[in-house]
């Protein structure tokens, strides 16, 4: 019976060290959800799908993923597309997520084109915006809002220019990113390869 009861103490003490040594592991693991502020979005205005006019103060309050396209494209937007659906669809039903989707091409890309762009993807989030307006002005928000650059170019198939890159902004209107191993921000998500969306995934997750 002593023996017994030894060897009850001894695993106990075991179990005792693990938790010592487990826990403050865990706890750090589960604080480690600061994102870099990379700096804030600057304000807007345009026009989405429905015809309604969307500004910043439409995504006060919620986390948000913004991306550059254009509905002709045929090249990576497909891939950008179907991935953000992807995200979508991990958070549906959830109010707080929203994603702001510019197009490059607003002269082609109005809003009934928008409108038969997302339900061909299968875009069910209210909270999901295709925008369209003066070129300028979302040149200037992706060049120069956003350092995401977008451009004309006869030369390319499709005639535009852009990167696949998405932008993760949090509920202040602040570009947020993660930290890579060498402490540096990312800044930008790929949104064509499955790591970066697994990624931007987690970090909505703890923002919201």
């Amino acid at each position: 019976m002593k023996k017994a009861n030894y060897s009850y103490i001894g695993i106990s003490f075991v179990i005792l060290l693990f938790g010592i040594w487990a826990v403050p592991k865990i706890v750090k693991k589960f604080s480690e959800v600061e994102l870099a502020t990379i700096g804030k979005v600057p304000e807007y205005s345009f026009t989405n799908q429905n015809g309604k006019t969307i500004t910043n103060e439409d995504y006060k309050g919620k986390v948000y993923i913004v991306e550059f396209f254009f509905t002709t494209c045929p090249s990576i937007c497909p891939i950008m597309n179907r991935n953000m659906v992807k995200i979508q669809d991990e958070f549906f039903g959830n109010p707080n997520l929203a994603i702001a989707s510019f197009s490059i091409d607003p002269s082609h890309d109005t809003p009934s084109v928008l409108k038969e762009y997302a339900a061909s993807y299968k875009i069910t989030n209210p909270n999901w915006h295709l925008l369209t307006g003066d070129k300028e002005a979302i040149y200037e928000l992706a060049n120069k809002g956003f350092n995401l650059y977008v451009g004309e170019n006869a030369e390319v198939e499709g005639g535009f220019e852009h990167s696949g890159f998405f932008a993760l902004i949090d509920q202040e209107g602040n570009i947020r990113s993660r930290i890579d191993e060498n402490e540096n921000p990312i800044i930008y998500y790929n949104g064509l390869e499955d790591s970066g969306i697994q990624m931007l995934k987690e970090d909505i997750k703890k923002l919201l």
